[in-house]
């Protein structure tokens, strides 16, 4: 057998741009700007005031690699469940306010991490803007500033017509204004809009004219391909321009599956290490094995591996040879049997009906010495091409 080099890269991963310079805040243990890694969130769907099931989502969320959950807080009720989630949450909880200025203080006191506040539709929220700051600063809970095309203050929409980038990025700075004028700096700044181009030419504008962290999201983005396209765009437009220091993918769809898609992005762009990859081809006319089955079944195979370990799982002679070398594990199948490297090298060649069991079992064997050798863990990533 072929020994393998088990030696980490020589250096990071490549990126397309610097991250732009921001502030850095806390949303409890989890650092959200300057030189902090892109965070992931998503928020629970169940019912606040159903606490343990609100708790179980969360922890759901939590081993799928999800770094800060938000949870809504439409009504007194949902706030008196706010002190058990915010103690027994693994991870920071964000209360989501809405209309009434009063949950926000009840927030604080429950013990989040943090509140999202949407200036255009709580009540007088100007004005009670001293007094949330001086709350939150004295709690240590930072501020989400949380603008949406689909509740922009009626002063705006009535100055630029529409919830144009330019509306969104003016109503944004003006309360993150009177924020600074009561000396409260602690806050990160979301301007959402349903459209990818509208969206991203928002926190473009906005990203020139403050140094605030920036919470990226595409809102309304749709059922579960529509909205994981529509916010691969517009979060791969922005992210590589440096811009963005946390995401929210926003599908109608279960929470996890946000996670999942925001982890992909970040990692597609070398923003978070890259774990488990399985390349596989899409199939062809050449291809003279079920390409698709053997792809589904290596990687249902691998589900739960933690390894960085790069698999291919190739069907022809053209392409697949060279794309198995590259890996660190690889087939490249044909006539009924398949080539098994490792590391660029063949080291054995079985029958068809065997690749898939013995990829797993060279797979299994070399995350155990990757394991012994100390090398970070973390979920599987499947990239088809």
């Amino acid at each position: 057998m072929t020994s393998i080099d088990l030696g980490m890269p020589a250096g990071p991963p490549p990126v397309l741009a610097e991250r732009r310079k921001t502030r850095q805040i806390r949303v409890g243990k989890v650092l959200v700007g300057g030189d902090a890694p892109v965070s992931v969130q998503s928020m629970t769907t169940t019912p606040t005031t159903d606490i343990n099931a609100t708790l179980q989502q969360i922890a759901e969320l939590t081993a799928t690699g999800c770094d800060i959950v938000r949870v809504a807080v439409p009504s007194q009720d949902d706030a008196d469940a706010l002190p058990a989630i915010a103690a027994k949450s693994q991870i920071p909880v964000i209360a989501d306010i809405h209309f009434q200025p009063k949950y926000v203080f009840a927030a604080i006191e429950a013990g989040c991490a943090a509140v999202r506040v949407n200036p255009g539709n709580i009540r007088k929220f100007d004005d009670q803007v001293k007094e949330i700051a001086r709350t939150a600063a004295d709690a240590g809970v930072s501020i989400r500033i949380g603008v949406n095309a689909g509740s922009l203050d009626p002063r705006l929409l009535e100055k630029y017509g529409k919830p144009s980038p330019e509306a969104l990025v003016e109503s944004a700075l003006w309360e993150a204004g009177l924020f600074e004028e009561h000396g409260f700096h602690d806050f990160k700044i979301s301007v959402k809009h349903h459209d990818p181009v509208v969206m991203v030419r928002a926190y473009e504008l906005l990203s020139e004219q403050c140094d605030y962290p920036l919470h990226l999201g595409v809102t309304e983005a749709g059922p579960a391909f529509q909205g994981t396209i529509k916010s691969s765009v517009a979060f791969g437009a922005l992210l590589s321009k440096g811009i963005g220091d946390t995401i929210r993918v926003s599908l109608s769809a279960p929470p996890a599956e946000e996670v999942k898609v925001g982890i992909k992005i970040l990692e597609s762009l070398n923003l978070r290490p890259r774990k488990l990859e399985i390349v596989s081809c899409p199939s062809c006319g050449r291809a003279q094995v079920d390409v698709y089955k053997l792809a589904d079944e290596v990687t249902a195979g691998l589900e739960g591996m933690e390894v960085p370990l790069r698999v291919a799982v190739m069907g022809c002679v053209v392409n697949g040879p060279g794309e198995a070398r590259e890996a660190d594990l690889g087939v490249a199948s044909g006539n009924g049997k398949g080539q098994i490297f490792v590391r660029g090298e063949v080291v054995r060649t079985v029958p068809e009906s065997e690749i898939v069991e013995t990829l797993i079992d060279e797979a299994m064997r070399i995350g155990e010495e990757l394991k012994d050798a100390g090398v970070a863990s973390g979920a599987p990533e499947v990239e088809v091409r």
